[in-house]
């Protein structure tokens, strides 16, 4: 077993490559707590540099919404689910950092969206 970082569109990803049975190709497994580096900002997310909210929360890699959990004005607490979103055939939860209110949802359920894109913001 080995451990790689491997970069995909500009977001770092750790991972377990492990021989298998004699096979010649490599197979590669995210590792459960996968950590980005601070992805390239989108282009559709630099225009909206006027987006209210102190914090901004953004996916972590391309990916269509299932779920927004979610809408403006609503209080949430640390650790609730905020957007599911999928990729890699993987559903993915964005859970809220810190206790607050949602001051704007910026998307919506089938949307795709680029890898640090603004999905919504708190205060």
């Amino acid at each position: 077993m080995r451990n790689l970082k491997i970069t995909v569109n500009g977001v770092s990803y750790d991972v377990q490559v492990e021989e298998v049975g004699g096979s010649a190709a490599p197979v590669a497994q995210p590792v459960p707590s996968v950590q980005a580096s601070a992805p390239k900002a989108a282009p559709k997310a630099a225009a909206k540099a006027d987006i209210k909210g102190s914090v901004k929360i953004d996916i972590p890699m391309p990916g269509t919404i299932v779920s927004v959990n979610v809408k403006e004005g609503q209080s949430v607490k640390k650790g609730d689910v905020l957007v599911v979103f999928e990729a890699m055939k993987m559903e993915n939860e964005i859970q809220s950092p810190q206790d607050g209110k949602v001051v704007s949802v910026l998307c919506a359920k089938g949307e795709n969206k680029e890898s640090g894109a603004v999905l919504l913001t708190l205060e």
